[in-house]
């Protein structure tokens, strides 16, 4: 499979590796590649520049966001959530018609300094708003509750914990669920939470991981459900 991972931050670079390592053919894309790859600082949260990380990834290209979407037959949008709209316009996104669009993204909003807020909110998510501005994508929101280590990787993280799913689409979820197994997600820690409506519960889900990161130190924790597993499942964690 072609993956198109739009968004340069860990996150990206995140989910690009592992699909990379998997055999997937992966391209990243960007607004301006030459700009992205002349960076020399670290990022806001200590993040090498892109080109450190591209040099140990050569099998992994760069590219203009509408040159990515373009060879992607599955879209993974990874870009910060207020942006997302804009990042998927430039990639002409309304000309992907039919491909699956994975939404890991969280439209947080810091202008009022942190914890942030999100934009939209309550009656409407971001999931949503990429459904409707491209209705001919068929949007899956999923692993936007949990560290981008723990997406890619769900041991970091000891005993049952689960992934959420949202989309309106049936094969597109099930496409995605095959790609979580192969993530090492078991058949049983993922929820299906319905259609894309959903994503505004697992968006308002970030104000407490950022809480609970803030309070326990670290990232390698993700929420359990009690139950959803049927008799025998574990606690919470």
């Amino acid at each position: 499979m072609r993956y198109a991972v739009l968004g340069t931050g860990i996150v990206g670079r995140t989910l690009a590796g592992r699909l990379s390592g998997l055999g997937h053919e992966v391209v990243i894309g960007t607004r301006d590649p030459e700009a992205t790859l002349a960076r020399t600082e670290a990022g806001p949260m200590g993040t090498p520049p892109y080109a450190t990380w591209q040099a140990d990834h050569p099998g992994i290209r760069l590219a203009g966001f509408a040159e990515a979407a373009r060879t992607g037959e599955a879209l993974v949008n990874a870009t910060a959530g207020l942006v997302s709209i804009a990042a998927l316009t430039e990639a002409e996104a309304g000309r992907s018609d039919g491909k699956l669009l994975i939404d890991v993204a969280n439209p947080l909003d810091f202008s009022h300094g942190f914890p942030p807020g999100l934009d939209p909110v309550d009656r409407d998510s971001l999931g949503e708003l990429i459904q409707r501005t491209f209705p001919g994508l068929r949007v899956v929101k999923t692993l936007n509750t949990m560290n981008c280590a723990v997406m890619v990787d769900p041991s970091r993280v000891a005993g049952e914990h689960h992934v959420f799913l949202c989309g309106d689409d049936a094969d597109a979820k099930k496409a995605v669920r095959e790609l979580l197994h192969t993530f090492g997600w078991p058949e049983g820690g993922i929820l299906d939470l319905g259609g894309i409506e959903s994503a505004r519960g697992t968006e308002m889900l970030l104000p407490m991981w950022l809480r609970l990161m803030g309070t326990l130190g670290h990232t390698d924790f993700n929420f359990h459900i009690q139950g959803a597993g049927g008799p025998g499942s574990c606690g919470g964690h």
